[in-house]
């Protein structure tokens, strides 16, 4: 069996390999960011870091190429980090442990960060070559994608002269996106109120979901933790008198929630609620197969409690908001099959002083509809008594009718591999939306090779697809001139 340094393009997987060894999840980037700075700086190359450790280095064209137009090639330094909850794994300090399965490499346990670093491990490779030939490359590398795009959204245009962008964030071999929605980050605050009460504790978790990307998997309409707590919940007070000491689920709101919890009070022991949620987790995994089979709802009796719990108003607040609010799939293009064009994820369910949080993603490829839905969901929140922010919300990237990038790439591989690439609209946010806000002379396309479950502790990559997309590029490259 092959090891990891035995794969080809070997510049690109050592590249890969040493990111993986650098904590980088979002708003953690310093590090990670002083390291590109340094690799430009070693090789004598122009580098820019910005305030907000943006990293921009430049390298001139080769031969041949020296009076072309710059092409900016594009990806984020940053990483989603997700584990399994029971994976001893401190993001801020440790390197992923990786894993190879045949051509398959993993992270043991946790995300693998190759959204977006197979990008970043793409670009070191091309600017680290000496035997390649290409148009004058600005290499732009950001931060904090996953959380808002915040790197994008503080670039400064003026230190970027390419007028053809190459997004490296698409996770699909032989796709070519030239359209993606925005998006807005929304929470609601929810107050709560406590009283004193006492009895025995049940816990309730929701888990075996398999999550994922709250913009690419949204249309597989898995199961949401954060909902199916909700509804159990909603069940159970039907037949049964508690209180509800706590609730949470979800890790970001980029995710689909995998796991959620919460923490019941009853007067007293009482066996009747154990069978009737094991009816309940028969009948909710009946409805989430063959997608998400592995669901199970569990009930357990933990201990005797003396504390706050939630006052009974609070507690009925609480469980039909989380009830009432859309979430999934909210309208489906009418102009391309199979694309979502509307979508909400209720990602992440907190408790923060004296409320609780909903942190939500919004996203949209129409700018009024997704201002709609935030509205529906300022709507909601002043029913409960409580409010709904948005944190953050960045712009959509319009299909252009004519794109030089766009037709070279599409002739390159047709030529390299007998068949046509997908063109395609993204029903998630990319870069290129903020980019070509700044920027609107871009000629812009997105390509990647073949991930799976980012996002999440199955995060995968394909090393043959590597290999492919990357001589892929440095070809489509070399056509730029």
């Amino acid at each position: 069996m092959k090891t990891l340094e035995e794969f080809e393009p070997k510049k690109v997987i050592y590249y890969f390999k040493e990111l993986t060894k650098i904590p980088r999840g979002s708003g953690n980037e310093k590090e990670v960011s002083n390291y590109l700075k340094s690799f430009a700086v070693d090789r004598n190359l122009e580098v820019i870091q910005d305030e907000t450790l943006n990293i921009i280095i430049k390298k001139p064209g080769t031969k041949g190429y020296e009076e072309s137009d710059s092409v900016i090639l594009q990806g984020h330094m940053d990483m989603v980090n997700e584990k399994y909850s029971d994976v001893p794994h401190d993001f801020s300090k440790d390197p992923l442990e990786l894993e190879l399965k045949e051509d398959m490499l993993y992270a043991k346990g946790t995300t693998l960060g190759a959204d977006n670093g197979i990008a970043v491990a793409y670009i070191l490779s091309i600017l680290d070559s000496d035997d390649l030939s290409h148009p004058p490359i600005e290499a732009l590398i950001t931060v904090e994608e996953e959380t808002g795009m915040l790197g994008a959204s503080s670039i400064n245009s003026n230190h970027l002269s390419g007028k053809t962008l190459i997004n490296l964030d698409s996770e699909e071999e032989g796709t070519f996106l030239v359209s993606c929605a925005g998006g807005a980050k929304n929470i609601i605050n929810l107050d709560i109120k406590k009283e004193n009460s006492k009895g025995i504790t049940y816990k309730l978790s929701v888990s075996g979901l398999l999550g994922g990307h709250s913009g690419m998997d949204i249309i597989k309409e898995r199961g949401n933790a954060i909902k199916i707590i909700a509804r159990v919940l909603d069940a159970l007070r039907e037949d049964f008198s508690f209180k509800l000491v706590e609730i949470s689920g979800g890790a970001k709101n980029n995710a689909i929630a995998r796991e959620a919890f919460a923490y019941i009070l009853l007067e007293k022991e009482n066996p009747e609620i154990l069978a009737f949620v094991s009816d309940l987790n028969n009948i909710l995994k009946n409805e989430f197969t063959p997608q998400d089979k592995d669901l199970k709802v569990e009930i357990n009796r933990t201990e005797k409690y003396s504390g706050l719990v939630y006052t009974d108003e609070t507690k009925n607040k609480v469980i039909d908001i989380l009830n009432v609010l859309p979430n999934g799939v909210v309208n489906n293009s009418q102009e391309i099959e199979g694309l979502v064009e509307t979508s909400l994820n209720l990602g992440v369910l907190t408790e923060i002083d004296s409320h609780l949080e909903l942190n939500f993603a919004v996203r949209s490829s129409v700018k009024s509809r997704k201002e709609y839905l935030i509205r529906k969901l300022d709507i909601i929140a002043k029913l409960f008594n409580s409010e709904s922010v948005v944190l953050s919300s960045y712009p959509e990237w319009e299909f252009k009718s004519e794109s030089r990038v766009r037709e070279i790439f599409k002739k390159t591989y047709q030529e390299m591999y007998s068949s046509d690439a997908k063109i395609e609209a993204l029903h998630a946010g990319l870069e290129c939306g903020i980019l070509y806000e700044k920027m609107p002379h871009l000629d812009m396309i997105s390509l990647g090779p073949n991930l799976y479950d980012v996002h999440t502790p199955n995060e995968h990559m394909s090393l043959s697809s590597v290999k492919n997309v990357y001589e892929f590029l440095v070809e489509g490259l070399s056509r730029l001139k």
